[in-house]
């Protein structure tokens, strides 16, 4: 290892790997750039250190970039060492982490630089959907190194020094550093929903690690296995107490009850993440109407709907999953999509996203309904008509077109109250009860709560072989 690994960089590399597994690529790597005197500058590594070692075992690449060599500014050299390191690990199949610490292109390289960047961007592209890719933001990580961790299927991000974005904050009209912090950590993952991971710098390596050892290597060799010491049959009581906060239900579920949530902070009405059923890991999807403080109270609440963020962010989630031939879990409970002018904007395309999402996706796919399933907002969760394999209600779950009261007005609106009273209890009998839509076929079993874990680690034992043959077709449009 070279001299440049006793840096913060190498000291970052040092923390994410296990002990002593660190071997180092191109240490001895230079600029060879002459202009505007750059042959008097010392640029060990020029300015990253690149490498692999493990992660409890599991083989990954990493790049640190190393802030005090020109600011890590990335250099034509710099650039095809990162570039370097994607092809062997897309030789290898294995996993890529990146560790952002960087004032962004070099000046005096400027067209080489440039290009030389362009290089990353197509390598990210080429590995996307092939091994996973995870970045972390440790310092300044801005301009066209945005797109960086923006092109990468994880990002982690410092909670306080570091800074991510397109346009500096004071770059923007109207707006100030002071006035709204663009390229904060809080604003990356709370409103553009980019950052899926904030906290420190040991938080984030350990949160690394943890990630890692829940996914696959590649697409085609699944190392996402672990042998499972959970009782399969664990009758899980008063799940369905954590109906509001489902992640609560997801950890209760969850072999060890070990739940890793992804964009935590981003559209929190929809929960994403991963977890062990079994030992293997599967990606939950899970529509949240409440969500509580580590003291039980309730911290924060929402309607039973569709949000476009929402439906995003598990259009992307689900695409990820279906990349790496993770099974899919969905909790539904929703009853429509978000009324707003803000959301109008955006909610149909949105939800069309969600609904190609899990259309398009082959993979094993289970969906449990918790609560209501109303209307079209139900159908893009993961429905039967769109492609879940087993569907399973709690014995207390409403499913239909709306809801029964609702609908028994509309019908009847001439009636009184009474009439509306009997007509909707019939309509929920025969139109929007977990029961009638079992009769149909839309439901394969009506489950009791507690049992949800035992039912679902079944349902995907038996989806284990499952083959899908699609139409041939270079790539859907939506």
């Amino acid at each position: 290892m070279s001299n440049t690994a006793q840096s913060l960089a190498g000291k970052r590399i040092a923390s994410l790997l296990d002990e002593n597994s660190f071997v180092e690529i191109g240490g001895y790597v230079t600029a060879r750039s002459t202009d505007f005197n750059m042959q008097q500058t010392e640029t060990p590594g020029d300015g990253v250190i690149t490498g692999y070692g493990v992660i409890d075992g599991n083989l990954v690449y990493v790049y640190s970039q190393d802030a005090s060599v020109l600011g890590g500014t990335i250099g034509e050299m710099h650039a095809k060492k990162i570039a370097g390191l994607y092809d062997m690990a897309m030789k290898m199949g294995a996993p890529v982490i990146g560790l952002l610490d960087c004032a962004g292109l070099r000046l005096q390289e400027a067209t080489d630089a440039l290009n030389a960047f362009g290089e990353i961007y197509m390598k990210q592209t080429l590995a996307s959907g092939v091994i996973p890719q995870i970045s972390a933001v440790f310092g300044t990580c801005g301009g066209g190194l945005a797109l960086v961790p923006a092109l990468t299927d994880f990002t982690f991000m410092e909670g306080k020094k570091a800074e991510l974005f397109v346009n500096s904050p004071n770059a923007l009209d109207g707006n100030t550093k002071e006035k709204c912090n663009t390229a904060a950590a809080a604003f990356q993952s709370e409103e553009a929903g980019l950052v899926d991971f904030v906290g420190t710098e040991d938080e984030i390596l350990a949160g690394i690690r943890e990630l890692v050892t829940m996914l696959p290597a590649n697409n085609e060799d699944d190392m996402s296995y672990e042998e499972c010491t959970d009782d399969l049959n664990r009758v899980c009581a008063d799940l369905a107490n954590a109906a509001g906060d489902t992640s609560i239900l997801i950890s209760n579920i969850a072999d060890d009850n070990n739940f890793v949530e992804v964009k935590a902070a981003y559209a929190p009405d929809m929960v994403t993440g991963f977890i062990r059923l079994n030992g293997t890991t599967v990606g939950v999807v899970a529509n949240r109407t409440e969500i509580y403080d580590e003291e039980g109270a309730l911290k924060e609440s929402f309607e039973s709907v569709l949000s476009a963020r929402g439906a995003e962010k598990a259009a992307q989630f689900v695409t990820f999953c279906d990349a790496f031939e993770i099974p899919v879990l969905t909790l539904t409970n929703v009853t429509g999509f978000k009324a707003s002018k803000c959301s109008e904007k955006k909610i149909a395309k949105a939800v069309a996203k969600l609904t190609y999402a899990f259309a398009n996706a082959t993979v094993p796919k289970v969906n449990v309904i918790i609560g209501k399933a109303f209307g079209s907002a139900y159908v893009a969760m993961n429905s039967k008509a769109i492609g879940a394999d087993m569907t399973f209600a709690w014995s207390q779950a409403q499913i239909g077109m709306m809801d029964a009261q609702l609908a028994a007005k509309i019908m009847y609106a001439d009636a009184d109250a009474k009439v509306i009273n009997e007509k909707a209890a019939e309509y929920a009998a025969l139109q929007s009860s977990a029961a009638a839509a079992a009769r149909r076929g839309y439901v394969d079993n009506i489950i009791e709560a507690e049992d949800t874990r035992k039912y679902v680690i079944g349902a995907f034992e038996m989806l284990f072989t499952k083959r899908d043959d699609r139409p041939s077709k270079k790539h859907g449009t939506v």
